[in-house]
C-alpha cells in the first residue's frame, strides 16, 4: 500500500508516521510539501500531527489553504482514503472533509498522557482488527482536542456509525459525548486526536494503533 504524508511548517509527526508504516509495517510512503499542487499516486494520505503554522490564528485553519488541500479535498471526495490525526484532524475539520471543530481542551492546558479508548465501530477501513478487543490505549498530545459539533451533527453522527473513538473512562479533555475520533459518511475520512503511529510496536510499550494501519492494508 502507498501512503501520502502531508508535510506543513510546523509538522512534527511526520517521521512517526513514515517510520510506522514503511519500518514497522513495511509499506510504501513518500513526503508531499503543502505546497505542491498536485498528489503522487497513493492509496491513503495522512495529515499528520503537530502545530502547522505554529496554530497561530486557530489550529489548522491557515493549513487549510495551502495549496496541496484543494487536491486533498478532491482526492477525499472521488473516494481516496484521508486519515488526520491530532492536528490532521483539526485540518480536516477546518476543510469541511469532517464535521466539528476542536477547540481549546477544557482545563486550558496542553496534555500529554496515554488514555484509554473504546472503538465504537469495528466495521470500519480503520477499526476491523479492533474486534476482539475494542478497548485500546493510546497516547496523546495536545492543547486543543476538545471536539464541538451542535446536537444534530453529534445524533447523526452516532446513529450513522460515524463515532468511532471514545475516551473511556476518562475525558481529558472536555470533548463532547467524549468523543476522540470521527469518520465522514462515506466512510473513508477519518480525524483523531490520539496517535496510533506512536503506539505501533512492542518496543514502544503499546502497540494498539498498530492495528488501524493494519487495518487499511488489509
Amino acid at each position: 500500500m502507498k501512503f501520502g504524508i502531508i508535510v506543513f511548517p510546523g509538522s512534527n509527526c511526520d517521521w512517526d508516521c513514515y517510520h510506522a508504516v514503511t519500518k514497522v509495517l513495511k509499506q510504501k510512503a513518500r513526503f508531499v510539501w503543502h505546497k505542491e499542487t498536485k498528489i503522487p499516486p497513493v492509496d491513503c494520505i495522512i495529515l499528520p500531527g503537530g502545530f502547522s503554522y505554529g496554530d497561530y490564528l486557530r489550529t489548522g485553519a491557515i493549513a487549510r489553504f495551502s495549496p496541496l488541500m484543494s487536491e486533498v479535498i478532491r482526492f477525499a471526495n472521488s473516494g481516496g482514503i484521508v486519515i488526520g490525526i491530532c492536528n490532521g484532524f483539526q485540518i480536516l475539520t477546518e476543510a469541511g472533509l469532517l464535521p466539528g471543530v476542536l477547540m481549546r481542551n477544557t482545563g486550558l492546558k496542553f496534555i500529554c498522557d496515554t488514555v484509554s479508548l473504546r472503538v465504537e465501530n469495528t466495521k470500519t477501513l480503520f477499526t476491523k482488527p479492533y474486534a476482539l478487543n475494542p478497548v485500546v490505549k493510546m497516547p496523546i498530545a495536545h492543547g486543543d482536542g476538545n471536539y464541538f459539533a451542535d446536537e444534530e451533527t453529534l445524533n447523526r453522527l452516532e446513529g450513522e456509525g460515524q463515532v468511532l473513538f471514545r475516551y473511556d473512562p476518562v475525558n481529558p479533555n472536555g470533548s463532547q459525548r467524549n468523543i476522540a475520533g470521527i469518520m465522514n459518511e462515506k466512510g473513508n475520512v477519518m480525524g483523531m486526536m490520539p496517535h496510533p503511529e506512536r503506539c505501533s510496536e512492542a518496543v514502544l510499550g503499546n502497540e494498539g494503533g498498530r492495528k488501524l494501519f493494519e487495518s487499511l492494508i488489509s
